[in-house]
């Protein structure tokens, strides 16, 4: 971790334990202009915001095929430089303690981040996107649509479904 953040009066640590559950394949890395936490945004931009670089890893290029006409994305990243042993911290901008699972703090057990995105331009290494609020060099987990053709063919929730039946 490049900055280590202190511990503020009403946080708590646990030692995570030392084996993980599952593996990740890292697919791509994040260029942003921000290269301390301090300056990312604390929630990105689809307007205004700078126009991001998420460059894909050769192998998994061809995966971009079919986003061109997308508008949106959610891109979701792996927080590198994030803490993982907080269970309870005291955000300064609020300056109450709460668990980690009640806020969206980067500082969690598994650090990963999900950010909708607008789609400004599919390369053929890379999508050019705004809206993300990531330290440049973020390890890229998994691009995702915002929305797709099989969205239209779900059948109805089955609460929809019962309400309707009555």
């Amino acid at each position: 971790m490049g900055e280590t953040l202190e511990i503020r009066p009403g946080e708590e640590t646990i030692q995570p334990p030392q084996a993980a559950d599952a593996a990740l394949y890292f697919i791509g890395v994040i260029r942003t202009p921000w290269d301390q936490l301090r300056a990312c945004p604390r929630r990105g931009d689809m307007i205004e915001g700078p126009v991001c670089r998420v460059e894909i890893a050769p192998a998994w290029r061809k995966a971009l095929m079919g986003l061109e006409g997308r508008t949106h994305l959610q891109i979701l990243y792996w927080m590198h430089e994030a803490r993982r042993d907080l269970v309870v911290q005291r955000p300064n901008h609020t300056g109450r303690s709460a668990g980690t699972f009640s806020l969206r703090s980067p500082n969690r057990p598994n650090p990963i981040a999900s950010s909708l995105v607008a789609l400004v331009e599919v390369l053929p290494d890379a999508l050019l996107v705004r809206g993300l609020d990531c330290l440049d060099g973020t390890p890229l987990v998994d691009v995702k649509p915002e929305n797709c053709p099989f969205d239209q063919a779900r059948p109805q929730q089955s609460g929809a479904r019962d309400a309707q039946a009555r």
